[in-house]
């Protein structure tokens, strides 16, 4: 069993959310709706407010079939090539909470801190709940694809002989909620529509200040860190692996690294280099579409384009300025995965290697290489159609009048 390396098996932790549901269609909900409501008020006025609570969909039971090829997958769950789009659809939808909860266990982090099953079945829920699957990127799929991405990292031999086990949850914690609620949209969006975030926030980074704070949202109300005395410095190291996602402040982040690596000064054995690593760690995470085998990427790619090509509608719609990328006239999949592999990926994953320089960081730069080479492939054929497109335009405008001038 894929689920027993420390005595929880997948059939458990079943068991554990069937009784939680029966117990929600008991009568519980109504008294769960106003918890969440007032949760939500203590904690930032999360847009769930805004939007309503919706009804708690029950963790759905998998059948046999299903349950035994689950986890014939997280037996691989360590391998780069993990398909995480097919363990979405093999967990009914339910990945994050499945693939979350079985890396919790193989690490022995359940029984290490003690956690209760019932309450961490109710948070991991709420987390997958509290991700929007009408988004085609930033869903709960997305959330438990750079799970696994952190879970490969945390096995390296730099990292696995260096973290701790609170190190190690904090790195999973942070990986399953790095963008609880997200919108859809990207932070200057936020800004220029004036949206709530944004002044609460003073439009500095925005969406990551309101993942964490969701997040801790979600802990308190779900206490499932209340009888640990690390409560207070859980909240606030998860806050501080979020943060470090905001893509606009790569080149900070990225500019420390490489000063640690050139001046080679990063000691493990020291808490705070541990945890900057951490955050490096979950920013290679957050981004390492384009290092996956180009089957996977390739469906990352389009969906994240689809998000930003959305988001420009609304912004022609509304008559707004339309953000980098977002201009779907004016952009291609292609043109927009060859930039940010560029100026984005590439960067990042070049300083990862020189940390650690392995087989997988290998394997994640070959991937890049020839992804971006078929992205590169596919527009130039893009280009090459549009201009004979252009001039079989130009030869029947020029027809029409000789036509027109004869006539």
């Amino acid at each position: 069993m894929a689920f027993c390396h420390h005595g929880i098996s997948m059939s458990s932790f079943s068991c554990v959310c069937l009784c939680s549901a029966r117990a929600e269609s008991a009568g519980s909900i109504p008294a769960r709706r106003i918890r969440r409501l007032f949760s939500f008020q203590r904690h930032l006025l999360s847009s769930r407010l805004l939007r309503g609570v919706p009804h708690l969909n029950p963790l759905h039971i998998l059948d046999e079939d299903y349950c035994g090829q689950a986890k014939c997958m997280l037996e691989k769950v360590g391998s780069w090539n993990f398909d995480i789009f097919l363990f979405d659809r093999l967990t009914n939808g339910n990945s994050l909470v499945f693939l979350t909860f079985h890396l919790l266990n193989q690490y022995g982090l359940i029984e290490l801190f003690q956690l209760d099953m019932v309450k961490l079945r109710r948070f991991l829920v709420l987390v997958q709940e509290d991700y929007h699957n009408q988004n085609p990127y930033h869903n709960a799929v997305h959330a438990a694809d750079v799970t696994q991405a952190m879970h490969c990292y945390l096995r390296e031999p730099k990292l696995a002989q260096s973290l701790t086990s609170f190190d190690i949850l904090l790195g999973l914690l942070a990986a399953a909620t790095h963008d609880l609620d997200h919108p859809g949209v990207n932070q200057p969006f936020l800004i220029k529509t004036n949206h709530y975030l944004a002044a609460l926030y003073r439009n500095t980074s925005v969406l990551e200040n309101h993942h964490w704070r969701s997040a801790v949202g979600l802990l308190r109300e779900t206490e499932l860190f209340s009888h640990l005395p690390v409560e207070d410095s859980i909240e606030r190291q998860l806050g501080s692996l979020i943060l470090a996602t905001d893509i606009s402040r790569q080149n900070e982040y990225l500019s420390r690294f490489r000063t640690h690596l050139d001046e080679n000064d990063l000691c493990l054995g020291h808490a705070s280099h541990r945890h900057f690593v951490l955050q490096m760690a979950l920013k290679c995470a957050d981004i390492c579409n384009p290092c996956r085998p180009w089957e996977l990427s390739k469906q990352w790619s389009e969906k994240v384009t689809e998000e930003f090509f959305h988001q420009g509608d609304i912004e022609k719609k509304h008559k707004l300025e339309i953000s980098p990328l977002c201009d779907s006239e004016a952009n291609t999949i292609a043109s927009v995965q060859i930039g940010f592999m560029t100026y984005v990926v590439e960067p990042l994953f070049a300083e990862w290697v020189r940390f650690s320089d392995t087989r997988l960081s290998q394997t994640m730069l070959g991937h890049l290489g020839l992804n971006k080479a078929s992205w590169s492939a596919l527009e130039k054929q893009h280009q090459g159609n549009r201009f004979k497109h252009c001039l079989a335009n130009n030869e029947a405008i020029r027809t029409s009048q000789q036509q027109l001038f004869f006539f």
